[in-house]
């Protein structure tokens, strides 16, 4: 019993191990802030201990554990309706260079003008790279669903006067 435990524990910390930064890079992106990505990363990997055996199991583990991120996101977005993203990069995204810092700013601004859903929607298409398939799955939903809440937060993107002034500056116009 206590061997299985202990290989229990360091295969979890070797999912941990790998898969941390690219986590709370996604729950940056979902929660907007460096702390609140960190705590909703933890409560994810809380949840992911104690259903272990299940992920462990998975097809796809890293699949289960967004699934499970998701879920904690949405319960916190529930239980406090007010999202703030703020434009610091987060310490694990590495080091940027400065020219990109705007940008980052532009886009995380212009995030924080979706709603919830349309915002896991455009995280998981174009962040996380997943399918329509895939982030259907990833949140519960049908692939028309995922379709039209990416289409329209590309819209909303489309139409944010932030991303609209970066690409103005940055195609010369200005």
């Amino acid at each position: 019993m206590a061997d299985q435990r202990a290989q229990r524990d360091t295969e979890f910390q070797a999912f941990i191990t790998a898969s941390w930064s690219r986590l709370t890079r996604t729950a940056f992106l979902l929660a907007g802030e460096t702390h609140a990505a960190e705590d909703l990363a933890q409560s994810t990997l809380e949840r992911a201990y104690v259903a272990w055996g299940r992920v462990r199991s998975a097809d796809d583990r890293h699949a289960y554990v967004r699934r499970i991120l998701l879920n904690e996101h949405a319960r916190r977005f529930r239980r406090r309706p007010r999202e703030h993203l703020v434009t610091a990069v987060p310490e694990s995204a590495g080091p940027d260079h400065y020219g990109r810092l705007d940008e980052r700013a532009a886009l995380l601004a212009a995030l924080a003008t979706l709603p919830p859903r349309q915002r896991q929607a455009v995280v998981l298409r174009y962040w996380e790279d997943l399918s329509e398939t895939r982030t259907a799955e990833a949140m519960g939903c049908s692939v028309g669903t995922v379709k039209s809440q990416t289409a329209k937060g590309i819209a909303r993107l489309r139409a944010s006067s932030v991303l609209l002034d970066l690409t103005t500056t940055v195609g010369g116009g200005k």
